[in-house]
């Protein structure tokens, strides 16, 4: 789900937004090489079936959110791991700076 109710986490689970984030993860596996792929949290991880392992990078952890962040988000080192792969691929690394 890419929306939810304030505090409710799953709210927004049966409003189709898996249609959209299935053709967008198909889309971009199929048409893409040495993409990265995060997938935080339960819902997002069962994604990763429909990731091709082997010409992308999948990187799985707790979701960021205020109720799980703790459980494995913090210090996953997500945003280095990404740009260390995109530079190993001869691809740009993301600039995840806020400013």
């Amino acid at each position: 789900m890419l929306t939810v109710e304030r505090n409710q986490p799953g709210s927004h689970k049966r409003s189709g937004w898996q249609y959209f984030t299935d053709a967008s993860i198909q889309a971009v596996n199929d048409r893409t090489e040495h993409s990265v792929f995060m997938l935080w949290g339960a819902f997002a991880r069962k994604k990763a079936e429909l990731i091709d392992g082997g010409k992308h990078l999948v990187l799985e952890s707790a979701h960021p959110s205020p109720f799980s962040a703790d459980k494995g988000f913090f210090g996953n080192h997500h945003f280095k791991q990404a740009n260390e792969y995109l530079e190993a691929h001869g691809k740009t690394p993301i600039d995840w700076s806020l400013d």
